[in-house]
């Protein structure tokens, strides 16, 4: 478990302030902040019939086989949207990756697993359609934060959702979670129940249920300030994961607060914590394994 400071500087507090206080205030940063340089490659891709169905691409300049990341924004699965967070796509775009940003059906369209069942399929668009931009689709990390972070780390330990979507579960070579939700029985407050209180099985929503010796590698940071998902949750999860001998880094950034974890991917406020490297750093090391892996098994098979 690492901490590290959060530089209080007048530029991040006075913007953290305007989007506080903006009626559009995700909408407001993604037009107005300054972005990575990187490509968008694909705008408003259909991976099904619903307008909820749609995903974005971000591509590294003169992409070659990179990684594929698959990125799901939080919201409390009530709420967001693909095109505010275009930040994101390019800011892991510079450091390597593909990226596809996803939309997926929300409360009350759909409940769990819809959410899930969406993300499954916005990985499949990816197996089938990255290459395409430049990527490998046999290298592929999911990233999220919030319930996002619930989305991707569920779909990485719960293989379930992306068999049915035609996906092998072992295309995910690691998974990341900013300030996600994995240990939140029993359920409290309206959304919460709203969304998963129908669910048949509530033990089975949880993530930690699922944690196997197979489980990918997981990136898991939190902010120590983080008053709306505890960071207790990135404890549990990462404890669990380690006793199952998964490799984990866990990261607890002092001074950062629910979504100065996410604004810490962009351009003005990454100074604050190094989220973006952190978790960059992470992830390609693991891709870079799996690929060194293959290249070792193909040669003892010759």
């Amino acid at each position: 478990m690492t901490s590290v400071p959060f530089a209080k500087r007048p530029f991040a507090a006075a913007l953290l302030g305007a989007l506080a206080a903006a009626c559009s205030p995700l909408s407001m940063f993604a037009t107005l902040s300054p972005k990575d340089p990187s490509s968008r490659v694909a705008n408003g891709a259909a991976y099904g019939a619903g307008q909820r169905q749609r995903l974005d691409v971000y591509a590294p300049r003169g992409a070659s086989h990179a990684p594929v990341a698959v990125f799901f924004y939080g919201g409390s699965w009530d709420s967001g949207r693909r095109q505010d967070y275009n930040w994101v796509g390019r800011a892991l775009a510079s450091r390597g990756f593909v990226t596809v940003v996803a939309d997926y059906r929300l409360y009350p369209e759909v409940k769990y697993p819809g959410f899930l069942e969406d993300g499954a399929q916005a990985v499949k668009w990816a197996v089938d359609n990255a290459g395409r931009y430049g990527a490998d689709p046999s290298r592929i990390v999911l990233v999220g934060h919030s319930a996002g972070a619930y989305n991707a780390v569920m779909l990485g330990l719960d293989g379930r959702y992306l068999k049915a979507a035609g996906v092998a579960p072992e295309r995910i070579k690691a998974i990341a979670g900013l300030a996600g939700p994995y240990d939140f029985l029993p359920l409290k407050g309206d959304t919460t129940n709203r969304v998963f209180g129908g669910a048949d099985d509530l033990p089975s929503t949880q993530p930690l249920a699922f944690v196997t010796s197979s489980s990918p590698p997981a990136f898991l940071a939190t902010g120590a300030r983080d008053g709306i998902v505890y960071p207790k949750n990135t404890i549990a999860l990462a404890n669990r994961l380690r006793a199952a001998g998964v490799p984990v880094e866990e990261r607890h950034y002092q001074g950062v607060e629910h979504i100065g974890i996410i604004l810490a991917l962009s351009r003005p406020l990454r100074g604050g914590a190094p989220v973006l490297e952190d978790m960059t750093g992470f992830l390609r090391r693991h891709v870079d394994t799996s690929v060194a892996a293959t290249r070792n098994e193909a040669a003892a098979a010759e």
